[in-house]
């Protein structure tokens, strides 16, 4: 079955001026939806922990999951050697054409593929933690980062507590979870376009207990957090050697 891009033509249409929306399906049937616009915003209008997050940024970056390239094109005007990647074909035609200068469509599992000198920033914006999935899987990869990165490299990881909320469906969601074995903040999910579904995949929020807890024997720890509300920037730091 091929894969079908809905998120990535979510984004083409509202790059294209077409659409100003995303709409986001739980598999609890919980439908999510917003404005488009703000994965096209420039650094004046980003939240003040993005801002303040991303100057810890530096040497060579792969931001993960890049989008539409807001991130990537940022540091790329800071002088910075960045390396965009999304799985999304759409989404690199788009970060492309912004120019940004290295951008490539890689998933998250085949990002310790990559050649050229080891990363001294992997940038996971944009919630973008929950990328790793579910915590066996998160384990693996920043195991296979820790190879392609530069002794002092960083991750800076942006992601939000799911539990600090008093929503009745997102607590029995989390109740849900639980009950089948699986993280409170593990949501499957896919995104819904017009007449396009995207996969479903699973989606990982976690409280910084919990990513403590996931980073434990990765070769990375938590060396502080920015905080704004529930959202969070973890800037995981690889363990001295030796």
């Amino acid at each position: 079955m091929s894969f079908v891009d809905a998120w990535g033509q979510q984004l083409w249409d509202i790059y294209q001026n077409k659409e100003q929306y995303w709409i986001i399906e739980r598999d609890d049937g919980r439908i999510e939806a917003g404005s488009g616009s703000f994965y096209f915003s420039d650094f004046p209008d980003w939240p003040p922990m993005e801002q303040e997050a991303i100057q810890l940024a530096r040497g060579r970056v792969l931001d993960v999951g890049c989008g539409a390239g807001r991130h990537a094109l940022y540091l790329q005007s800071q002088g910075l050697d960045v390396l965009g990647i999304d799985q999304s074909p759409l989404l690199i035609q788009i970060c492309r054409e912004r120019g940004l200068k290295d951008a490539q469509v890689c998933s998250i599992t085949e990002a310790h593929r990559l050649g050229g000198r080891p990363f001294d920033t992997i940038l996971m914006f944009g919630n973008n933690l929950g990328l790793l999935g579910n915590g066996k899987r998160g384990r693996w990869i920043l195991k296979a980062w820790h190879k392609i990165t530069s002794d002092s490299a960083a991750i800076l990881a942006e992601t939000l507590d799911p539990y600090q909320t008093d929503d009745p469906g997102h607590l029995a969601y989390h109740q849900r979870n639980r009950a089948r074995g699986r993280m409170g903040g593990q949501v499957r999910i896919r995104v819904r376009h017009k007449m396009l579904k995207g996969p479903w995949f699973d989606y990982l929020f976690l409280s910084q207990d919990e990513l403590r807890q996931l980073v434990a024997g990765t070769g990375w720890q938590i060396a502080r957090c920015l905080e704004e509300g529930p959202h969070y920037v973890a800037v995981l730091t690889k363990f001295p050697s030796g």
